[in-house]
């Protein structure tokens, strides 16, 4: 960074507008983001409006200023990083693990979501229920697989929906059994959560936490650490507001711009019955909903045609949470 972004500098720079309570920062990949809670709920939009498309510095540091869904940061360390300023007491930096303290067991090489108030702005203001965001356990085991049908590409498929994956291990001695090390103990709470119970060829999927840490690295393991289809490798808080369990609707991106519907039909409809389609254009890019009669058939589509290529492109595919194909959409 050319020029330096502190608690300090964006405290400069916000507190014309009103008392700035508390900021959060943190290092993503799309940049550098910050979270500013000010007293009054009016301080916040004259900040947006007096400072929306500014530069911190001449000529760098554009901002671009979005309302957040939090009603309050957790601020837990006073330093160049996050500053409470109504409570000058706190610690510079963390003493001794806290029970209190969400613990994600990292993989280094992974962005994290740095802190509890960053992860539930991800989810809008809060964690989906059932989601306690303190798991520390990175691999889960997934059993009744079809062994027949499943492989470690499909599993990488579907369970990278809800993390990165550092690895897949097929279990030979039990067929119908995978282990699966996702990013970090957040994202494999995720899986577990939505994915339990979720039907795929045929079989309902067991998905639990594994005794095991971590997923020895050898010859009958598929390494995905550095894959560049880790959906979470960029824009993670955009990607775990998506996650969901599976639904009957998917949706298609990064789609060849001269595709037709009908294509998109043929490309579905193995999988199981298209009740119906939609395709349509963002921001210059062709995209595509995909509505099957149920989850099970959406789900195998996900599986099998995520990250295939279609006319030199890569498909996307993911769940979508809409319940219906409206023609207005």
């Amino acid at each position: 960074m050319q020029y330096p972004i502190t608690v300090d500098v964006l405290h400069q720079v916000f507190s014309p507008n009103g008392f700035v309570e508390k900021i959060v920062t943190f290092q993503k990949s799309a940049g550098f983001q910050a979270l500013i809670q000010y007293q009054s709920r009016q301080s916040a939009v004259e900040a947006r409006t007096s400072l929306q498309g500014r530069n911190i510095y001449d000529g760098c540091c554009h901002l671009d200023i979005q309302f957040s869904n939090l009603d309050e940061l957790q601020v837990n360390y006073n330093n160049d990083t996050s500053r409470d300023f109504t409570n000058p007491n706190l610690p510079s930096e963390q003493k001794a693990r806290s029970s209190q303290q969400p613990s994600y067991g990292n993989v280094a090489g992974y962005p994290q979501m740095p802190n509890a108030a960053a992860i539930a702005a991800a989810f809008g203001g809060g964690l989906p229920p059932g989601i306690s965001g303190t798991n520390d356990r990175c691999t889960i085991l997934v059993s009744n697989l079809n062994p027949d049908k499943i492989d470690e590409d499909k599993l990488f498929n579907l369970f990278s929906l809800y993390g990165n994956i550092v690895r897949i291990k097929l279990l030979r001695n039990k067929p119908d059994h995978a282990l699966i090390q996702m990013g970090d103990g957040f994202q494999a709470e995720l899986a577990v959560h939505f994915l339990k119970g979720a039907m795929l060829f045929g079989k309902r999927m067991e998905v639990n936490f594994s005794k095991h840490p971590n997923i020895i690295q050898g010859a009958d393991t598929r390494e995905y650490m550095h894959s560049n289809l880790n959906r979470f490798n960029r824009n993670a808080a955009k990607n775990y507001r998506y996650c969901c369990s599976p639904t009957k609707m998917i949706h298609l991106s990064t789609l060849p711009q001269d595709i037709t519907e009908d294509e998109i039909v043929s490309l579905a409809e193995e999988h199981g019955t298209v009740v119906n389609t939609k395709l349509f254009e963002m921001n210059g890019k062709k995209q595509a909903l995909v509505l099957f009669e149920t989850e099970e058939a959406a789900t195998e589509a996900i599986v099998c045609k995520h990250a295939t290529s279609l006319a030199g492109s890569v498909v996307r595919i993911s769940f979508s949470q809409l319940q219906s194909i409206r023609e207005n959409q």
